[in-house]
């Protein structure tokens, strides 16, 4: 029997195994009658597709695949293509996977093992804004947070509003003319503030500084940007 869904919508599978890549095009199908379904056999072959077509609703993204090692499948699609949610579907299902995956900030993981309709019902939960878990999953909210990401959190709250104000178009993909133009600056200005920003958060690059902020974001230690609803006036940047 179908789930109810309104309107069509399109995902991207990536999976390297065509009989999996069969099952959620089942699963998907089963969730979104009239759906647009393309599918990738590897991360490069999914970035050319989602170079030539930005209007995916969700990508189904499998994390053991040839050429990609750990997460770096899902950090480069939360990088490169932050406005996608994804979900990880992969048969490494051990919590402290899991919560791995769900702090880079997957939209959910579902197990491989998982029956077609618990599939298609989390597909449904993640396309109306929920994030999917595994039910019989514990989570390590009320852990102690680790060192790590206490000395990560201190060094976001040391940056300044506007350097703040620039971090979050960063994490929203915009490039350093994109930003001055958006703040009525110079592109110098712009690539100062991002220098500092870098510095304060050590670390090298834009894409590890997006990927510590989603970090924190989905482990709900952390939002650097409620300073700004927060603040009643900010400086214009200098």
């Amino acid at each position: 029997m179908s789930i109810e869904s309104n309107g069509a919508s399109k995902f991207l599978i990536i999976d390297d195994h065509p009989l999996f890549r069969e099952a959620l095009h089942s699963a998907v199908e089963l969730a979104y009658p009239n759906s647009d379904t393309l599918d990738a056999a590897s991360l490069d072959e999914a970035s050319r597709l989602l170079k030539d077509d930005s209007s995916f609703d969700l990508a189904l993204l499998d994390l053991s695949m040839p050429g990609v090692k750990g997460m770096d499948g899902l950090l480069h699609l939360r990088t490169h293509y932050p406005r996608l949610p994804v979900v990880v579907v992969s048969g490494a299902e051990d919590p402290p996977i899991i919560a791995q995956v769900m702090a880079y900030g997957a939209a959910g993981f579902i197990p491989k093992s998982s029956k077609k309709t618990t599939l298609a019902n989390a597909i449904q939960q993640v396309m109306n804004g929920a994030v999917y878990v595994p039910e019989n999953y514990c989570d390590a909210a009320d852990e102690p947070i680790d060192d790590e990401t206490r000395k990560m959190i201190e060094r976001l709250a040391s940056l300044t509003p506007q350097q703040i104000r620039v971090l979050q178009m960063i994490c929203n993909g915009l490039l350093n003319k994109q930003i001055a133009y958006e703040l009525s600056v110079g592109e110098t200005t712009v690539k100062a503030h991002v220098s500092e920003i870098l510095r304060k958060l050590s670390v090298s690059s834009r894409t590890q500084a997006v990927i510590e902020v989603k970090r924190l974001e989905a482990l709900g230690t952390a939002d650097p940007f409620d300073v700004l609803s927060t603040t009643e006036a900010t400086p214009p940047l200098q």
